[in-house]
């Protein structure tokens, strides 16, 4: 079925201010992302698309979620803080599917590109300034095979080299970094050659990192065995956890005791509800076999970054708060507006 179309969908300039009147506009979280798993669970966010989807908004278009950064930014923001509510202590940008490609496709200069990637940090750090308590900000950069928008992240194996990956990544990656977000996720990474290539590029933006893979029947989607994968970003001192995302739950399981086995660093963990993904009808099959209850195995395995991916909301983001002890915090004064509000 296809989503309402979004109500917010008027055009905006990339670099016009969209903050509601009286909201506060909140710093950087108090110590650093990986002093935080180095003493305990961490817990993310969940789908940002399901909560758009959720909100109204129309994701036909090929760059997905990132359209609503020039058309509908305050949705963005609504579903951000969605999650912080929810319990999140790191919410991951509407930056995946974005491109200088994709936006220049949409008549969007290189500027204006640059000034869309920046608002992605923009608005999650607004939501993350509605509680008092420490919420951490991921620029998410997605897979080559996510700005093709052909379901081409979950096969690989793009025929490309490292060194043209790494050009392609360069410019997204730049873009993040120099809106300060707290951490980089590098997520729903097909195959070992984009993991390489990302990681290349990842270490000179001096920013904390997280890679995760998207994987199949223990390995990645490209086919490529766990060890190899996860050994890659042995060698990083900026990544601070390794691990998966956008799978099954019941393939995370194995996966993240892998990972923490491999590279002896913090495991992030957040699989879809279960449900596939059909590209071809770009539409999800199946059943949600996703449960909250796992995230207490997967922390024993050695998981410190813990949350879901594609169609997991915010109510199952705030069962994993209460089993795995996430602090809820204190609302501030004129904090988002409740998202099931009218």
């Amino acid at each position: 079925m296809r989503p309402a179309r979004d109500p917010g969908r008027s055009a905006r300039t990339p670099g016009s201010d969209s903050r509601p009147s009286g909201r506060p506009f909140a710093g950087a979280p108090s110590r650093p992302l990986a002093a935080a798993l180095a003493t305990g669970t961490v817990l993310l966010d969940g789908g940002l698309s399901n909560q758009l989807e959720a909100q109204g908004c129309d994701l036909s278009d090929a760059l997905w979620s990132a359209r609503l950064l020039a058309d509908g930014p305050e949705q963005i923001e609504r579903a951000h803080s969605a999650y912080v509510r929810a319990g999140a202590q790191v919410l991951i940008t509407a930056s995946y599917q974005a491109s200088f490609e994709g936006f220049g496709r949409r008549g969007l200069g290189r500027a204006e590109a640059a000034a869309l990637f920046a608002r992605s940090v923009e608005l999650a750090r607004r939501a993350a300034g509605s509680v008092e308590r420490d919420v951490w900000v991921a620029a998410s950069v997605g897979p080559y095979g996510a700005v093709t928008a052909d379901g081409a992240e979950y096969r690989g194996r793009y025929g490309l080299s490292v060194r043209e990956l790494e050009r392609f990544h360069r410019p997204r990656i730049e873009a993040l970094a120099a809106a300060g977000p707290d951490a980089l996720a590098l997520e729903t990474v097909p195959d070992t050659v984009e993991a390489e290539a990302l990681l290349r590029v990842a270490e000179e933006s001096g920013l904390p990192v997280w890679l995760s893979y998207t994987v199949a029947r223990g390995e990645t989607r490209a086919g490529q065995p766990l060890e190899e994968a996860f050994g890659l970003a042995s060698g990083y001192e900026r990544v601070v956890a390794v691990g998966v995302n956008c799978c099954d739950p019941a393939d995370a399981d194995v996966a993240v005791r892998t990972a923490a086995e491999v590279t002896g660093k913090p495991v992030v963990v957040y699989p879809n509800s279960g449900e596939r993904w059909d590209a071809g009808r770009r539409a999800w099959a199946g059943g949600a076999t996703f449960d909250p209850g796992r995230g207490r195995a997967w922390r024993e395995s050695g998981a410190r970054l813990v949350g879901g991916c594609c169609r997991v909301g915010p109510e199952t983001v705030a069962e994993l708060a209460a089993l795995l002890g996430a602090p809820a915090g204190n609302h501030v004064e004129g904090g988002t507006e409740d998202p099931e509000a009218d």
